[in-house]
């Protein structure tokens, strides 16, 4: 029994999330339904984690166990050929037996992507969240850095959320303005919540608007209150760039 790593990239715009579901379609399911035409078995894929509705992916890390001989270099080409392209698969590798994506990593980094012209864009509006009113990217700046370290994040996570804990680490938090109005919001973190990402994103665009002081967020996140949090920002502009493993 082989164990295979994929990397995968997809536009979510079009599917119900990553999980597979009954009657809707979902990344996961699409992916092994090309896996089962390829190598005639049904396989479970594992993800490092479910991205929601809309939500797109850079570098998604999923792996499958599988009796097939297939070169593991013609994977890609032969899964690639069996789906939409709005997924592709970009790599593809043999693991030890014992490798998980979701319980084997070690670090995920995820980026939401703010369109802050005034007229926004017709080819990227599904790449991307547009708010019109001008954002102090210098105070997003400031505040973004209070997230960094260990926290019960408990106001910055959806009703629904699954975990028992809502404490996690952010081993890192940025804001970048970059080209074209655009305004990058990036964490790396050990987890993340439902729509963590998201309502963090969301509370720093408050802080951009002048709703909340950047020093603000140290308070919200010691209250572990969602309603002093900022609103859950849209899928769309929502990506996960990143997972780490231990090498």
């Amino acid at each position: 029994m082989r164990n295979i790593k994929l990397t995968i990239e997809y536009d979510g715009k079009d599917f119900n999330g990553w999980q597979k579901q009954p009657n809707k379609l979902n990344i996961q399911g699409t992916i092994e339904e090309a896996i089962k035409r390829i190598t005639g078995e049904e396989v479970e894929l594992m993800a490092s984690g479910r991205t929601d509705r809309g939500v797109h992916a850079l570098a998604q890390v999923a792996n499958f166990k599988t009796n097939s001989n297939l070169d593991i270099n013609k994977f890609p080409i032969a899964i690639n050929s069996n789906i939409t392209k709005a997924i592709r698969i970009k790599n593809a590798e043999e693991v030890e037996e014992n490798f998980h994506s979701r319980l084997s990593c070690k670090k995920k980094t995820y980026r939401y992507v703010i369109n802050n012209s005034i007229y926004g864009s017709s080819i990227y509006r599904n790449l991307e969240t547009h708010i019109p009113q001008k954002l102090d990217v210098n105070k997003m700046k400031e505040a973004v850095k209070y997230f960094e370290g260990e926290h019960d994040f408990k106001a910055f996570k959806s009703s629904g959320t699954s975990s028992k804990s809502s404490v996690r680490t952010i081993y890192k938090a940025e804001v970048f303005e970059k080209e074209d109005n655009r305004i990058w919001i990036e964490l790396t973190g050990n987890g993340f919540l439902y729509n963590m990402v998201r309502i963090i994103s969301g509370t720093l665009v408050d802080v951009g608007l002048g709703k909340i002081k950047p020093e603000d967020i140290k308070n919200i996140i010691e209250s572990k209150d969602r309603q002093k949090a900022g609103k859950t920002l849209a899928p769309q502009g929502l990506f996960l760039v990143k997972v780490e493993y231990e090498q």
